[in-house]
């Protein structure tokens, strides 16, 4: 899993974007808490320059994912805490199944019934109602934007406003998470803004519009008030959030590309924490020995995610078409010496995954019996490549009838990602395979059919946990048809012409992840 390292300059008073204050008692109610100090500023850096701060936007094909900044300016439904636990957010209460608002039919069908806070307002004042959710999914559920095939959104046939407080999602099928519907899932949009270029049925002009970014209106614990972009974001607390006005009355964003810059500033006192990978592992180990020492801040390391590498499986892209051959990805799994990869990039502090799902979860036993694990093995590496009609030539490389084994290995040009690239390049190298290295600008890192075109090998990451599993589905291939938009950039499907290699495609991306 990969240790995203998240930097609090000591004595200083966090508010975390998770749980905005003030607290929220059990019934769901704000407490009384003073108003924020306006003369107070949290300054966080954070990695690259987002399209965009919402947390679903049409059309948006992005490989870079934020998660703290976006989060600072939205509200969904529900809010889902550190321990993934969900509470209540735009809402009095999470339905409940077997009650009145979660309702089960017989065949199959659900529909979930909601009652949002009294008094919701978005940033600019505008009250925010039912109307605006069922609003948002006409808007997500339309195909040319690219999400009606994701979860939730295709599980749903309708959202209806009962009244301006009261919405009920209709399901057409059962949907474990309907009571998990955050910003990330689901979130209303300001119709009040949106109606009439939404109207005007030009798509490419409707994701264009200044709404979705330097006028961005939304409903989190901070509203936009500057946006220089590449530079910084700057935002006041809402006085208006559903949970409180946050106890820090002022938010200043700043873009930083480069990790050991982000470092500087930290150490020069200039901001006060680092967020969404504006540091690398390296910098974090940096600042744990001079830092720490010093008694000048705190670093917390949180394993939220894990590195794999995809192989690309899709015939129309796929280059060499060995790598189509079960037992030649299952030679590459066991040509990786992943705990040598932990040890030379990541200080031996990171967790050897075999999966996605973190050892920590109390099922993961049951998980572990069902891995497929491929350990290193560079023996079993030559046995499957001669199983597959591959012989070492003169050079040492594998050669079959189309000659050398030769494949792209690409990765996002950041100093970490290269990093590991040449380690795995070099593991693979001494294997037999020609691997050549293609670093991918961070402008065409962000293409979503970068990402889902590649020919070979592609070194990424992705979060942990049960929602992972979603990326891997045949609805999540980005594809010139949906714009490219979705998570399973390797095209793994279940049935179809890639049906052959798929349960060791899910083997390898499982097992191929390296800890960080």
């Amino acid at each position: 899993m990969k240790a995203k390292y998240l930097l609090i300059v000591a004595l200083f008073v966090v508010v975390s974007c998770a749980r905005s204050e003030p607290a929220v008692d059990q019934a769901g109610s704000r407490s009384n808490e003073a108003a924020p100090r306006a003369d107070r500023t949290l300054v966080l850096i954070a990695h690259g320059q987002p399209e965009t701060l919402a947390d679903k936007v049409p059309l948006k094909t992005t490989g870079l994912r934020l998660t703290t900044t976006p989060r600072v300016f939205n509200a969904g439904l529900a809010l889902i805490d550190a321990g993934d636990a969900a509470h209540p957010y735009l809402v009095d209460a999470l339905p409940q199944l077997g009650t009145n608002d979660w309702q089960v039919f017989p065949d199959g069908r659900m529909e979930t019934r909601y009652h949002l806070r009294a008094n919701l307002t978005w940033h600019d004042g505008a009250p925010l109602t039912a109307d605006d959710f069922a609003f948002a999914y006409r808007i997500y559920s339309q195909p040319q934007f690219g999400h009606a095939a994701l979860p939730p959104l295709k599980q749903i046939d309708d959202v209806v406003a009962i009244d301006e407080r009261t919405l009920v999602i209709r399901w057409n099928e059962p949907f474990a998470n309907a009571a998990r519907i955050d910003s990330e899932d689901f979130p209303p949009l300001p119709r009040h803004l949106l109606d009439a270029a939404f109207r005007a049925d030009a798509p490419e002009a409707f994701v264009h519009e200044p709404f979705w970014s330097t006028a961005y209106i939304a409903a989190g614990p901070y509203m936009l008030e500057r946006w220089e972009p590449g530079a910084f974001i700057e935002a006041r607390a809402f006085p208006g959030h559903a949970l409180g006005a946050p106890k820090i009355g002022r938010l200043r964003i700043q873009i930083s590309g480069d990790p050991n810059s982000a470092m500087a500033t930290l150490l020069a006192g200039d901001a006060h924490m680092a967020v969404d990978g504006a540091l690398g592992f390296q910098q974090g180990a940096v600042l744990r020995r001079q830092w720490v020492a010093d008694g000048r801040g705190v670093i917390i390391s949180i394993p939220d995610g894990w590195r794999r590498v995809d192989v690309q499986l899709r015939p129309d892209y796929v280059g060499p078409r060995a790598l189509l051959d079960v037992n030649v990805r299952r030679a590459f799994a066991h040509a990786v010496d992943r705990q040598g990869l932990i040890d030379s990039l990541y200080e031996g502090e990171a967790l050897l995954a075999d999966s996605f799902i973190p050892p920590q979860v109390d099922f993961y036993p049951g998980v572990d019996q069902a891995l497929a694990k491929y350990p290193f093995d560079r023996r079993r590496t030559d046995q499957l490549m001669t199983d597959a009609g591959y012989r070492r030539g003169a050079d040492g490389v594998f050669t079959g009838t189309a000659g050398r084994f030769a494949v792209e290995l690409k990765t996002n040009a950041d100093s970490e990602s290269l990093s590991e690239m040449s380690v795995l390049a070099a593991g693979w190298r001494q294997a037999g395979f020609d691997v050549q290295e293609v670093p991918v600008p961070p402008e065409l890192a962000r293409s979503g059919e970068v990402r889902g075109s590649f020919p070979g090998l592609y070194v990424g990451g992705g979060f942990v946990g049960e929602d992972a599993l979603s990326g891997f589905t045949s609805t999540r291939i980005g594809m010139p048809e949906n714009r490219w938009v979705g998570g399973n950039r390797s095209g793994w499907a279940s049935s179809g012409t890639t049906a052959r290699s798929t349960s060791s495609m899910a083997a390898w991306t499982e097992t191929s992840g390296i800890g960080r």
